[in-house]
């Protein structure tokens, strides 16, 4: 009787546990689900089965950043209204340590480029960024809008003038309008690293180096030479000084 008691009672503990091992596994299932969806729709998900135990926030910012106006269904693109209200969740939660932003894009809507900067570059919770193909245009602000921030060896930021799309009145308003628009691009990208108004202005306007526009390309160092990006580095990197920001941070508090 004492056998056939510890039998049932032993079949009914590995039932138990056989249950919660499948439910482990539908959790499981269920969360890779949600982050694989996560990432297809929005490009972001949250870094956190690192040693520290740090929640990292990951935003990615690839292709043609989007303004009002919806871009093709072919077209690569990052919109500016996804990423506006993620950031404000950054900033509201206590959740996320830090923000780690990954940029290969061709430029895009100016003003919703800016946004996107500003919004980084006021983040209470540190930031890094680390180029990849490229930064161009309005992705320079947001590449220098973080923390700190890094450029792969063969990453490329093309530094160009404003320019429009489509018909143009050619009137003096029109030109203090586009002036008025540069100067907030340059003020901010030099507010927030090294390089100097003058010397932005002039990489700007270089003629030699593209054969149908003015701007400049630079390659990995040289954008760390001009002191717009802070150091050459890639995702190891990346991630590494954003531990270590972060870990400064809590051992502060």
């Amino acid at each position: 009787m004492g056998n056939k008691q510890e039998n049932k009672d032993h079949k009914k503990e590995k039932n138990e546990k056989e249950g919660k091992e499948e439910e482990r596994k539908a959790s499981k299932a269920e969360a890779e689900k949600h982050r694989d969806e996560r990432i297809e729709s929005t490009g972001q998900l949250t870094l956190d089965e690192n040693e520290s135990q740090h929640n990292i926030h990951l935003i990615t910012i690839i292709g043609e950043i989007e303004g009002h106006d919806n871009l093709g269904g072919s077209s690569k693109t990052t919109k500016y209204e996804h990423i506006l209200p993620q950031l404000a969740a950054i900033e509201d939660s206590q959740k996320i340590d830090g923000v780690l932003i990954l940029l290969n894009t061709m430029g895009g809507d100016v003003e919703a480029g800016l946004a996107i900067a500003e919004m980084i570059s006021s983040l209470s919770k540190p930031t890094v960024s680390l180029v990849l193909g490229g930064s161009h245009s309005i992705g320079v602000p947001i590449a220098v809008s973080t923390d700190y921030s890094y450029i792969v060896p063969t990453g490329t930021m093309v530094i160009h003038p404003v320019r429009l799309n489509g018909m143009v009145i050619g009137v003096q308003q029109t030109f203090d309008y586009f002036k008025q628009i540069q100067n907030r691009i340059t003020g901010f990208v030099c507010g927030h690293c090294k390089i100097s108004k003058p010397r932005l202005e002039e990489l700007m306007m270089e003629t030699g180096m593209l054969t149908k526009d003015v701007g400049t390309v630079l390659v990995g160092k040289e954008a760390v030479e001009e002191g717009i990006i802070n150091e050459v580095g890639g995702i190891r990197d990346a991630i590494a000084h954003l531990h270590d920001m972060v870990k400064k941070i809590k051992d502060d508090k």
